[in-house]
């Protein structure tokens, strides 16, 4: 069977160029990063400094080094390794590794049956190495049958997205809640506090109050409208806030319902088994260049992972990091997905580096990296659950104690936001001494 009559089918709907289509990221796949954000000078000049000498996140991948590279991560060394091999054979090795796990997983969802639990586990494992396909097939293109890689590639991607909503919105659901209650405080003694002056039961009464149309979660009006009923803003917080809980636990459910729903679907669906076809095909025979056969893995595999290097660091030099790296420095704070965009577009090259330094050096993990992918994934999450809470916001008819507890739960995710900024500029940095008074 060749690759090409795996029949992966082609929609038109599905992009195939860039990383924000191969991926899925994120939980809403093919999301365009769109925008781009204002080129601010980091304060160490230039490209801010952060690469040292070679201007990339590393130093480069061949190098036959060991040492501190500028950035205060030492870089393996790879010369040797790769020699030795031949593109082909590192390739398909990692490929045919990946299409293994992405066999098993989904062997495991079809056995776990009616255990949620075991199901959900199967399906993170078949998105992981999803993902892993889909960011090779990406990066080592040119050595690739090109064609049938960007196929599979798309539909990956389609996916990975499916399969992620559900947990996306159990995840959510699980994070505002858990922000409400550290917000309110509420416990006994507050409940007893309320009783006794009489606040609780001022609140309640104006939680009953219908309004014509609720502001946004991310304006002043819902806040200075709660404020003017109860003069004290922790009783109005505290008087929203389970109307609010209860509001965004019957919307993200009904969303994780949905999610379930079509991943179901996907599942069962011709498409998904055209894409296990594909994946069966890549198990066993991985779609590659013939020319690939013939070259040397360090020369043909070292300069297509650098190359992903130096697009997350391209990217990363045209965040504001300069800003982010003081805190609360509240440029976080207004709501705008065109803020956010260039931040989601640098996790997904993060992503994209980290599993082309997996090809050519499965050994040798970079925690920086690591670490900095843990950091945007922070971003990405807190950003989702304060669009949330803008949403549940405007729905019409709630009352304005409620309005008032989704905005400062808004407020209070887009500060995560900002700590995400700040903790990711912390890993990728380069550290300085501290200036002497």
């Amino acid at each position: 069977m060749t690759p090409g009559g795996a029949g992966v089918a082609q929609r038109h709907d599905q992009s195939t160029g860039g990383p924000a289509g191969l991926l899925g990221f994120g939980h809403e796949p093919g999301r365009a990063p769109g925008a781009r954000a204002a080129v601010v000078d980091g304060p160490y000049g230039g490209n801010d400094g952060m690469y040292g000498p070679d201007d990339t996140a590393y130093g480069p991948v061949t190098a036959a080094r060991t040492g501190d590279d500028g950035t205060g991560h030492g870089t393996p060394d790879l010369g040797a390794e790769l020699a030795s091999h031949t593109a082909d054979e590192v390739l398909a090795d990692y490929l045919h590794q990946q299409s293994a796990d992405f066999l098993r997983s989904l062997r495991l969802h079809r056995e776990s049956g009616s255990d949620a639990e075991g199901a959900g586990e199967a399906a993170r494992q078949l998105r992981r190495a999803a993902r892993r396909i889909s960011a090779t097939l990406y990066t080592f293109r040119p050595l690739t049958e090109e064609d049938w890689a960007d196929q599979l590639r798309s539909e990956l991607g389609w996916l990975s997205g499916t399969l992620a909503r559900e947990q996306a919105c159990a995840a959510r659901r699980e994070r505002l809640m858990t922000a409400l209650q550290r917000l309110t405080g509420r416990g006994p003694e507050r409940s007893d506090r309320g009783d006794r002056t009489g606040r609780g039961e001022r609140a309640k009464r104006a939680d009953r109050t219908p309004t014509a149309q609720a502001p946004s979660a991310a304006s002043s009006s819902a806040a200075s409208s709660a404020s003017a009923s109860d003069p004290d803003p922790d009783g109005a917080l505290s008087a929203g806030a389970a109307r609010a809980g209860a509001l965004l636990d019957r919307q993200l459910t009904l969303a994780r319902t949905r999610a379930h729903s079509a991943a179901l679907q996907a599942l069962g669906s011709s498409r998904f088994h055209a894409v296990a076809d594909s994946v069966a095909v890549l198990a066993s025979e991985a779609p590659l260049a013939g020319t690939t056969a013939e070259l040397p893995a360090d020369e043909a595999l070292a300069p297509l992972a650098e190359q992903a290097h130096r697009r997350l660091a391209d990217a990363v030099a045209a965040l504001p990091l300069s800003r982010a790296g003081y805190p609360y420095n509240a440029a976080a704070l207004a709501a705008d997905q065109r803020q956010d965009a260039p931040w989601h577009q640098v996790r997904v090259l993060v992503r994209l580096s980290r599993y082309a330094r997996e090809v050519i050096a499965p050994e040798a993990d970079d925690l920086r990296l690591a670490e900095a992918g843990r950091a945007l994934e922070w971003h990405r999450d807190a950003a989702e659950a304060a669009a949330a809470a803008a949403a549940a916001a405007r729905t019409p008819r709630i009352a304005p104690a409620t309005a008032y507890a989704l905005g400062v739960l808004h407020a209070d995710q887009r500060h995560e936001v900002e700590a995400a900024r700040f903790a990711f500029g912390r890993v990728w940095l380069p550290r300085t001494p501290d200036r002497k008074g």
